[in-house]
């Protein structure tokens, strides 16, 4: 059964390792890597997800490809990239504090600066209800948060995808 899903593994594990690559490089540039490190998710996913499908349907199932398959493979490539991802990212979190910290302050800062406009929209009890919550922030729930926001997009990605390519035997 792996065999048929060679190419999830090698995709879904490439975009992991890019999208922990992202967020490092991007943690020299910005206090806060975590915006863009979501937006290169969200270029990275659907590259990941379409060469998978399309290895998958040409290389390892004779050029057919029915809807679950090629949601089944997007499902396992989707799910590497968040789950290598988040444990890329938390592991670095855990290795490098300062970066944890300049993110948090970043939160609050956005937080701070958005208040009024936050307040106007969804009221003063939620603003409170969100920076209660900001203050428990953990290195875990931001890498969390990552892998979330990689399987979401993901599934709707796969979703597309998986009816543009999808070709059964007649």
């Amino acid at each position: 059964m792996s065999k048929n899903f060679r190419s999830a593994f090698q995709f879904g594990a490439l975009a992991g390792v890019l999208s922990i690559l992202a967020f490092f490089v991007l943690s020299f540039f910005y206090n806060d890597p975590t915006t863009l490190s979501l937006l290169f998710g969200y270029v990275i996913s659907p590259i990941a997800l379409y060469l998978s499908i399309k290895f998958f349907k040409s290389d390892q199932n004779n050029g057919y490809l029915s809807f679950s398959e090629g949601m089944t493979v997007g499902f396992v490539t989707y799910s590497l990239i968040a789950i290598i991802s988040a444990i890329g990212i938390w592991l670095f979190l855990l290795l490098s504090p300062e970066t944890f910290n300049l993110i948090y302050d970043a939160k609050f800062e956005a937080l701070e600066k958005g208040k009024e406009m936050i307040i106007s929209q969804v009221g003063e009890i939620s603003y409170e209800t969100t920076f209660e919550s900001l203050k428990e922030m953990s290195k875990l729930d931001i890498a969390l948060n990552d892998g979330i926001w990689k399987i979401i997009p993901g599934l709707f990605f796969t979703i597309i995808i998986s009816i543009i390519l999808r070709k059964n035997p007649n």
